[in-house]
């Protein structure tokens, strides 16, 4: 099996904190046509370099029945920016259009198979993957991207067509597994294409 989930995967479930208060799992989300999860944290600088790209995707697929949900699944013992307290002041300085959760166990990153921050996954409306990958070709410098990834994904399959371009690697720092060096990945995690 591979590392990271495979097209037409269901989404794997999960229980986790957000920095609204409440706990979710994937029924809270059974609202949305189509669900964006993506893995993120506080620090990285592909994350801050695209957060308001992500924000003004969020934005504009909102009334079309796409919602997002960033998961924060870095260990704050290998990088302490990316605790649950620094995930609610970000969120309040920020205030992001989606809900961010908490994977401590780092359980839902290892059931995605989370490669990078950010690494986005596009769930259709049964929950089977359609996308995953990058969410632009230059997250750390938007100013120079030629493609939202993302977006033209999210297109395609608002409109009933098969994504073209399914499978990107995904750009950034890896995940910070807890009690591995900090550039440390899981041996059989490898680039998707």
């Amino acid at each position: 099996m591979a590392f990271t989930l495979e097209l037409g995967s269901k989404a794997p479930d999960f229980s986790l904190p957000a920095t609204d208060g409440n706990t979710y799992s994937i029924k809270d989300f059974d609202d949305a046509k189509v669900l964006v999860i993506f893995f993120t944290c506080n620090h990285c600088p592909y994350v801050t370099g695209s957060d308001e790209i992500t924000r003004q995707t969020a934005e504009k697929f909102k009334n079309r029945g796409v919602r997002f949900a960033g998961i924060n699944s870095n260990s704050e013992r290998t990088y302490a920016e990316d605790s649950f307290e620094n995930m609610v002041k970000r969120m309040e300085e920020h205030k992001f259009p989606w809900v961010y959760l908490r994977d401590e166990s780092q359980d839902t990153a290892r059931a995605y198979g989370a490669l990078r921050t950010p690494h986005f996954y596009v769930f259709n409306e049964q929950r089977e993957l359609a996308y995953t990958g990058r969410g632009v070709d230059n997250p750390r410098d938007t100013s120079k991207m030629t493609v939202n990834d993302l977006e033209n994904a999210l297109n395609d399959l608002l409109a009933g067509r098969p994504v073209s371009t399914p499978i990107t690697n995904p750009i950034g720092c890896n995940v910070k597994w807890d009690g591995k060096d900090a550039h440390w990945m899981p041996e059989e995690a490898c680039d998707l294409v």
